[in-house]
């Protein structure tokens, strides 16, 4: 058997009982051997996550007063110091000089807004690691601690939303060998500039570190630690008694994931979909479960493996006589909503109507603008809008073979008078999209598993 990467969230480092889990799922596997860990998850004081207090901190109180939290950048402070020390004295590790270092880091104060706020942001996996590199070598592990800015994973100069440089990749083969049964530890979400400047990834992004090592060293497997068994069939919170799925292909989860079904980074899935490397989605609080194993592909022995329920949608449906025989048309409207600062999801069209489908949040404050600039650039009939639509997406590479489904899928709305406002099928052939007002989604959500899903 060959290396595995493990990547434990925030949840699953978030205190010394999570922490004391994880160093037993470590030993119960000798291929494990890079170790991937996050900040630690949410504090029990505010119960907010150590990210955003180092990001409260970071903005001098504004990340939470504008979400309208009364949390002061002094009282993040202490949670973030309180935290890690908690930390150490439940793992009987010694503290002073961690503790020393975190406060001398919090106190730093670069000029440039973005640069200060990846610093800091990155204290979370940075002082994470450290601890708990102590903790495993109390545990007798031989253990080395790997810090981005030591074996150099280089990022971009993108200050909170790097992307990898290509020499990080040589940089992990030539750092990473692997003698002497060493386990490598890894703090997530963080990398440098060429310049030795801190730079961190898009929120979630110790899964994408996870990937990139994984990728880069030609790992196995990816194990993704996480606090639920893998991948459900449907919401549990909706559907108490939904199964995991055992087996997805990256696409699936792909098309799961853009709908609500958000418990993977999906840009730490690409280079393994390259390298046709499994990622295994474990859970830390119930290690004898096999999860959800991603793949490149499967031999399909179901038509559907799991429907997804996006909510607090909207649709704008345009009307323009012989719209599709205009050239541009569709490509100017994209470029409006984009111009505006909207993402666009579905746009099913026809001979002269076309729909587009928004998150309603991104709505607020930009819609006068949207639609005066929709009727003066592209001279449209009408512009209607449906609010509070929820799209339920049905997902699985059978139905590329057995589009019987989607009339089952119908017919049992239809038998339980569940009338739906749209309705799309993927290019691909494997998923299909219904729209429905939200106040009867979860209603629709639960008679399409119980037909669909629930006692096949």
């Amino acid at each position: 058997m060959g290396i595995k990467v493990c990547k434990f969230g925030g949840s699953s480092v978030k205190n010394s009982l999570q922490i004391k889990k994880v160093i037993d799922i470590v030993k119960d596997d000798n291929n494990r051997r890079v170790i991937v860990v996050s900040a630690p998850g949410r504090d029990e004081q505010y119960d907010e996550k150590i990210t955003d207090h180092l990001l409260n901190l970071a903005t001098n109180g504004k990340h939470f007063s504008e979400q309208k939290v009364d949390i002061t950048a002094k009282n993040s402070l202490s949670a973030i110091i309180n935290k890690f020390n908690t930390l150490c004295e439940d793992l009987e590790i010694k503290k002073e000089s961690i503790l020393n270092d975190l406060k001398k880091d919090l106190e730093k104060n670069f000029s440039n807004q973005e640069k200060n706020k990846a610093y800091f942001l990155s204290r979370g996996e940075h002082y994470n690691a450290k601890i708990i590199y102590e903790f495993f070598k109390l545990q007798g592990l031989n253990i080395k601690l790997m810090l981005p800015e030591e074996f150099g994973f280089i990022l971009n100069e993108e200050y909170c939303d790097g992307k990898v440089k290509y020499e990080t990749y040589k940089n992990i083969k030539t750092n990473f060998t692997f003698e002497k049964d060493e386990i490598y530890l890894v703090p997530g979400f963080y990398g440098i500039t060429k310049q030795n400047d801190i730079v961190v990834m898009s929120r979630g992004g110790s899964d994408l570190t996870g990937g990139e090592l994984a990728y880069a060293i030609d790992a196995d497997i990816y194990e993704n630690w996480t606090d639920t068994n893998g991948v459900y069939e449907v919401d549990p919170r909706v559907i108490s008694n939904a199964n995991v799925i055992p087996r997805l292909t990256f696409k699936e989860l792909r098309l799961l994931s853009s709908k609500g079904f958000n418990v993977f980074h999906f840009n730490a899935m690409l280079n393994c979909k390259k390298g046709k490397i499994p990622i295994n989605i474990r859970n830390t609080n119930n290690p004898k479960h096999d999860g959800t194993i991603i793949l490149s592909e499967r031999v399909p022995m179901e038509n559907l493996v799991g429907i997804a329920k996006l909510d607090n949608m909207a649709s704008i449906h345009l009307q323009k006589d012989m719209l599709a025989d205009e050239i541009g048309f569709t490509a100017e409207l994209l470029k409006i909503f984009s111009e505006v600062g909207i993402n666009t999801y579905h746009y099913p069209t026809d001979k002269d109507d076309i729909a587009i489908l928004v998150e309603q949040e991104d709505l607020k404050g930009k819609i006068n603008n949207l639609r005066r600039e929709i009727e003066k650039r592209l001279n449209t009939d009408n512009i209607f809008i449906t609010y509070n639509l929820s799209i339920i997406t049905l997902v699985g590479i059978g139905l590329k073979e057995n589009t019987f489904t989607i009339v089952d899928a119908i017919t049992a709305l239809k038998e339980k008078n569940i009338f739906f406002e749209m309705f799309d099928m993927s290019p691909s052939k494997i998923s299909f999209h219904i729209g429905v007002s939200q106040n009867i989604a979860n209603i629709a959500l639960k008679t399409l598993y119980e037909s669909l899903l629930e006692n096949r």
